[in-house]
């Protein structure tokens, strides 16, 4: 039996991690996909409804955004050797006043550092949402999301921050359509030749 890496010890403790089994309304499932060899990593918000059902990251309509945004088709997509799937938080956090709640704090805190150490290959992280943008980028990350997606050609080669692609999100990618027009483009390519 081959020995288990680093890396799949530790996505083994974060699937089974109850940190913070109290708050989550559906209970703990940490859902994340990752590989030493993933040359480029999404970080989201956290899980869904559909997704905590599943257990398949971005297997619902925000999925399906994403994946035409990135040019990806699902076999491609889901390959955790060439994508790492790591939100910032790994648990559906509950329903609040205009959709889900924030990500729990905890994942980010206690997983995040240790689990990118493991991710050596990584090249190009998308930000999807501020959440994201905010812990990857600290005080580089502009103000509000839009200011921060505007700018995103400041933030390449290493970073490429995303609006979230929920269908909450059409109005907004309806009153920005520089970003469909110029900034989709440009991430379809790094995409492909990070693959």
């Amino acid at each position: 039996m081959p020995a288990t890496s680093p890396l799949d010890a530790l996505l083994q403790q974060i699937r089974s991690c109850r940190l913070c089994e109290e708050h989550l309304p559906l209970g703990p499932r940490p859902v994340l996909r990752a590989s030493a060899s993933a040359r480029v990593l999404i970080v989201g918000q956290a899980p869904g409804t559909r997704v905590h059902a599943s257990g398949i990251p971005w297997h619902d309509q925000s999925g399906k955004r994403l994946r035409q945004w990135l040019n990806l088709d699902e076999e491609t997509f889901y390959d955790e050797t060439k994508i790492a799937i790591v939100p910032m938080g790994f648990c559906y956090p509950g329903k609040g006043k205009s959709g889900d709640l924030p990500p729990r704090p905890e994942c980010a805190r206690h997983w995040h550092q240790l689990l990118l150490a493991q991710l050596p290959a990584v090249q190009l992280t998308l930000l999807v949402g501020k959440y994201a943008q905010d812990y990857f980028l600290g005080n580089r990350a502009r103000p509000t999301l839009t200011e921060t997606v505007a700018h995103w050609q400041e933030y390449l080669p290493s970073y490429m921050p995303l609006p979230h692609p929920s269908p909450r999100n059409q109005f907004w990618v309806k009153r920005n359509p520089w970003f469909e027009q110029e900034a989709v483009p440009v991430l379809q390519q790094l995409v492909r030749s990070h693959l």
